[in-house]
Formats: structure tokens, sequence, C-alpha cells
């Protein structure tokens, strides 16, 4: 099994940065730097090293942003994992998926058994597996 999660929206707090949308539109990679983190990082950390200890995959899908040039798109996909890597320095993603924004992510589903974490729900209804929104993930990883 897959445990997938977004991240703008479901683990980093992307919109709780002041001017976000303004920044984003500038080309500024501040608000995926500073975004804060919603969800216990540490128990996240341990519940995802010890779902690949019982054989499940980790892996991020997260969209870039809406309409960045190349050239900031490449700082996003670079700023993103350099998030991940401080925030979950212990996980070790068996993917990490930079993509297009509006990339259906069900394409990254490999069984019906996958496990997504968003909240765009569009994405969730798209998924293939099981979906769930940011409301639950501790609780839901806990029972995997």
């Amino acid at each position: 099994m897959r445990i997938c999660f977004d991240m703008d929206g479901t683990i980093a707090n992307l919109y709780g940065v002041e001017g976000w949308l303004e920044m984003l539109i500038a080309e500024d990679t501040k608000p995926y730097a500073e975004a804060e983190v919603m969800v216990n990082m540490s128990l996240l950390a341990r519940l995802l090293n010890k779902a690949q200890r019982k054989g499940h995959e980790v892996v991020v899908i997260s969209w870039l942003s809406k309409c960045g040039s190349p050239a900031y798109n490449a700082k996003v996909a670079e700023v993103k994992r350099n998030w991940l890597a401080k925030h979950l320095p212990s996980v070790k993603w068996n993917e990490v998926n930079i993509v297009e924004y509006g990339v259906c992510k069900a394409k990254f589903a490999k069984s019906t058994e996958d496990v997504l974490f968003d909240d765009e729900e569009r994405n969730r209804l798209d998924w293939t597996g099981k979906a769930y929104d940011v409301n639950n993930i501790l609780e839901v990883l806990k029972s995997l």
C-alpha cells in the first residue's frame, strides 16, 4: 500500500502565510518555505517510519504554483523538498512528486488499497483508493 500526501493545506499551512497569494503571483517562494506545520510532525514521522517497516510506501504528490514560470516552478520544487527535509528529516520518502498544478493525483495510485491525504476535494473524489481530508491524518495512520 502507498500512503500519499499532498503538502499545501494538508501538512504545510501555505494558506496561513499572510499575503501568500500575492507572493505566489509575484513568483516569491517565501510562502512555501515559511508555511507552518499542520500536524504533530514528530508523531507523523514515527507513524510513517512504522508504516514503512510494515512494507508500505510513503509518497508526496504536491502541485506546483498554478501560474508559475518554469524557473519559478523549479525553485518551488526545491523549496518544497527542503520543507520536507526540515520538518520530517527522519522520513525517507519512497517518492516525492512535485507536479504541474492540476495534474490528476490518481495517476500515482498503484492499487485500490492506496491512501491519499489531501485538502482538495476533487483529488479525493478522483482517487481510486481511500482518500481523507486533513482532519484525521494521525488517527487514520494509527489504524493502518
